[in-house]
């Protein structure tokens, strides 16, 4: 004789009435196949927050077994995209229709790309962090797309320092004296004629665009693409000499504090007309033992803020 197993989130009163925002779990293991424009559909191995609201105030809870097997759907039978988040969200508001009429999920995963050096053009991995945010709220949905971006900043103060030094130095060594101009060439590819050097670091882009609520594919590359391309100094994955020769020219052409930074990719998002942006600059300092930081939003009410 089969017994009925007890349903407690059905049956039971609830401690304490009252909404809530959102109820669901965190750091689900699972490994998707991601869609994404320029790219064959390829898997990552991901995690995600899968959430709904509660706004039955006497509820005593959700029914998580149903998030997760919706989930499971899509990273067994899907491959991640807009469409299919919208019709994952769809399942989680369906599937508690009762009690929820909103519902959210966060899918965490890092993106590996080939990327080509500067010249000689070898070819190596980078993975850039990425997180999908999709929710449907008031039957709207909404999706947002954040990376982050690692590159180098040299610090334009330093610069001007190293430089101020060389000027110095050239001075001292070529007081009262006619020079020709092999013997500046030659005195400049020593140690004393490039005395001090501008200090750099590494650092890192926190990325988060808000796309078009009917977009039909992600472009994580084209979005990679456009700040590596205007922050002109992106860390390197294979490099040769002559790649390491122009990462310096590089670095000394774009000298950036985390203002600079900033504001470039402010006037970046703006121009490529996205409906809300994030920009959090971190400049791992190789001066201090802080950080230097820097964030620019587009300002909407109700929009991005720190």
């Amino acid at each position: 004789m089969q017994t009925t197993m007890p349903d407690i989130a059905h049956s039971a009163d609830a401690l304490q009435t009252g909404k809530l925002d959102w109820v669901g779990m965190g750091n689900i293991e699972l490994p998707l196949m991601l869609a994404t424009k320029g790219l064959p559909e390829q898997p990552v191995t991901a995690k995600a927050d899968a959430f709904v609201n509660l706004h039955k105030e006497d509820a005593k809870g959700i029914h998580m077994s149903r998030l997760f097997l919706a989930l499971d759907t899509l990273s067994c039978e899907q491959a991640l995209s807009p469409n299919t988040l919208k019709q994952l969200l769809d399942e989680f508001v369906t599937t508690h229709q009762d009690i929820s009429d909103a519902a959210k999920v966060v899918i965490n995963f890092e993106l590996p790309l080939r990327r080509p050096s500067l010249l000689s053009k070898k070819q190596g991995w980078k993975s850039y962090p990425v997180s999908i945010t999709a929710s449907m709220i008031n039957q709207t949905f909404s999706i947002e797309l954040a990376l982050d971006v690692t590159y180098s900043s040299t610090c334009p103060c330093s610069a001007a320092l190293a430089r101020q030094l060389i000027q110095d130095a050239f001075a001292a060594k070529f007081k009262d004296k006619e020079i020709s101009h092999e013997e500046v060439h030659a005195w400049l590819g020593t140690t004393e004629g490039v005395l001090a050097t501008p200090h750099s670091q590494r650092s890192i882009s926190n990325i988060k665009v808000k796309l078009d609520d009917n977009c039909q594919e992600f472009d994580i590359v084209g979005l990679v693409n456009l700040v590596e391309d205007e922050l002109k100094t992106p860390v390197q994955a294979a490099v040769k000499r002559e790649d390491e020769q122009e990462f310096a020219r590089l670095n000394g052409q774009n000298l950036m504090f985390c203002e600079d930074a900033a504001r470039k990719l402010k006037a970046l998002f703006e121009k490529a007309g996205f409906a809300d942006y994030y920009v959090k600059i971190n400049h791992y300092e190789s001066l201090h033992a802080h950080d230097a930081v820097a964030y620019a939003f587009k300002g909407l009410a109700g929009g991005y803020s720190a």
